[in-house]
């Protein structure tokens, strides 16, 4: 048995705090003015008490018959227009601070997400092969929260401590030293105590937001192979699995709640004997004569009213805490970069022709060699299809002519132009393809199909319909092309899928076309239709079909037939079959179903 202990999880507040300020540093403005306003509403809190110091000094006067009652009805009089006029300011700085706090909160909530949803979409193609959909929504939508609440908690929970403790101790010793020094360390053992536990809550924290990642990833993922979980009737097992995630977050999760009743019942203590301490040392001055009632009065109300401030300190420590966690998270991918950079200086890509060329190209995915210095020249304007078993490389080689991955060696080029020269998104958007999973935006049939062209006219995406012979089919549906076609297209058919990817295509107008199992969702029908408009389709342009159905490359210029990553036969269709080989024995596995 392994009795290693697992290495205490770490937290890097320094990068969160130095990202977190990045995004503050753009309203700092909006941040000092915001400050401002709570600082006048907190010396409200303390002024408020002033006044009412100097009346029961006043009154205190008037018992002892020092001043008469016409001096005293004054002053209560004047004290009544500046109470007021405090009232009025604390409308005034509330509704200020509130309002510029909306706006600075919903600025960098805003930044935050567009920042890291921009990164996140940027980087490479492996990177989402390893990470789960739901967690990464999960991170994103959590740190948006964290944005707001830690924005809250310096605003609503830190500064009016601060502040109201600087006025107080500052008015207070003008008043009574000792009292000043009182407040002054019990302030000091409160925030000392508070912060030094709160570094012990955040690892917690990171902790249980670990196991919420792990939950929701696999909810997404639970969710997205329902169709799956209900063919073969395991929804027990997986309702089991479910509950085992949830159980783990939430024993998690309760830890670090609990974990919070050391800090709260410590500064419970910590209040309470300060409280006492202090009472005692003014009530005995009081007794002596060495302080006057009102004063008696403003240390104790403003005492009385900062432990609203130093209980909202608690709430905020927690949810500082929280939130620096909730970070962590998503910051770390900002550290993440895509292993598909672009040169310094590279120029946009432009295909004029459409010439591919794979010149001893070698490439690794992990530890499995796929190709070792692999050569393919596919002339421009030609059809030249893929096939073997599976495993082949047939779909990697489309992958890494769009660059989702780069080669260890050697050079795959468009029109004698390396393609790690130019701007890997410029490359993409000038090829088009239809691809073997039909994965679709929840959005209609019209918009999924104009994605891969914003700018086409309507009259230019309904052709691209009805050369998909989707025509026909929309006319069936309620909204017409406008009809929702539901979380990746769940509301259609395979085949009704494929054909509005096929009119992508179609729209995108590229001079270099990927045919990656166009058309393995077709009925044998639909599919002989289809493929009469495929051939028109890709006439003048350079054509790479993947296919299993090797009826449907038949008239290819050239077809190349892989085994392992490398060519074991090339030439067209008439030639292969008469050829004893790799080739024939494919055709004669299929020949029974797929021969028209």
């Amino acid at each position: 048995m392994n009795t290693e202990k697992s290495p205490e999880p770490t937290l890097d507040r320094k990068y969160i705090m130095k990202e977190y300020l990045g995004f503050l540093k753009k309203y700092k403005m909006l941040f000092f003015l915001t400050l401002f306003f709570v600082g006048l509403h907190e010396a409200k809190q303390v002024a408020d008490k002033l006044v009412l110091k100097l009346v029961m000094d006043k009154a205190e006067l008037f018992i002892a018959g020092n001043i008469i009652l016409d001096v005293l009805l004054k002053f209560l009089l004047v004290a009544g227009f500046v109470f007021l006029g405090l009232i009025l300011i604390s409308v005034i700085t509330n509704w200020m601070k509130l309002h510029l706090i909306n706006r600075l909160e919903a600025n960098m909530i805003f930044d935050l997400k567009q920042k890291y949803f921009n990164h996140i979409l940027s980087l490479d193609h492996k990177f989402f092969t390893t990470h789960k959909t739901g967690s990464l929504i999960s991170r994103l939508t959590r740190s948006a929260g964290a944005m707001e609440r830690i924005d809250d908690v310096i605003i609503f929970d830190f500064a009016p401590l601060l502040i109201q403790a600087i006025i107080l101790i500052t008015t207070l010793l003008f008043f009574d030293k000792v009292s000043a020094l009182i407040v002054f360390v019990i302030l000091a053992i409160f925030l000392v105590y508070s912060l030094y536990l709160q570094r012990k809550m955040d690892l917690l924290n990171k902790t249980a937001n670990a196991a919420e990642d792990l939950e929701k990833g696999n909810i997404a993922d639970i969710f997205t192979n329902v169709d799956s979980i209900k063919y073969f009737g395991k929804e027990k097992t997986i309702s089991n699995k479910y509950e085992k995630l949830s159980a783990d977050t939430r024993n998690k999760t309760l830890t670090s709640w609990d974990a919070w009743r050391k800090i709260s019942a410590g500064q419970s203590l910590i209040l309470g004997s300060g409280t006492l301490i202090l009472m005692v040392f003014a009530f005995m001055k009081f007794i002596q004569g060495d302080m006057s009632l009102g004063t008696l009065t403003f240390i104790y109300t403003t005492y009385i009213s900062i432990m609203g401030p130093m209980f909202g300190f608690v709430h905020g420590v927690r949810n500082f805490s929280r939130s620096i966690t909730d970070f962590e998270d998503l910051f770390n991918y900002g550290k993440v970069q895509s292993a598909i950079q672009d040169k310094s200086g590279a120029k946009a890509m432009e295909v004029k022709r459409g010439r591919v060329n794979f010149e001893d190209v070698t490439f690794n995915y992990g530890k499995r060699k796929i190709f070792d210095k692999f050569n393919l020249d596919i002339p421009a304007g030609k059809k030249i299809a893929l096939v073997g078993h599976s495993g082949s490389g047939k779909t990697t080689l489309v992958k890494l002519l769009y660059r989702l991955y780069d080669i260890d060696s050697g050079t795959i080029s468009v029109d004698g132009i390396d393609i790690r020269d130019v701007k890997h998104q410029s490359l993409r958007n000038e090829m088009s393809i239809v691809p073997q999973e039909c994965v679709l935006f929840d959005d209609s049939v019209y918009n999924n199909i104009a994605f891969s062209n914003p700018n086409a006219t309507r009259s230019e995406v309904m052709k691209a319909i009805r050369f998909a012979q989707l025509d026909k089919i929309i006319e069936k549906f309620p909204n017409k092309e406008k009809t929702i076609v539901g979380e990746r297209g769940v509301k259609l058919s395979g085949g009704e899928k494929q054909r509005v990817n096929i009119a992508r295509a179609i729209l995108a107008d590229k001079k270099i076309l990927v045919l990656d199992e166009a058309t393995s969702s077709l009925d044998s029908e639909t599919e002989y239709e289809i493929q009469k408009d495929l051939q028109k389709l890709m006439n003048g342009r350079t054509s790479i079909i993947i296919a299993h159905r090797l009826s449907t490359i038949m008239h290819a210029d050239k077809i190349i037939v892989l085994k392992d990553g490398k060519i074991v036969q090339a030439g067209k269709h008439s030639e292969l079959i008469s050829q004893s080989g790799e080739y024939k024995k494919l055709w004669n596995l299929q020949k029974g179903g797929y021969i028209q």
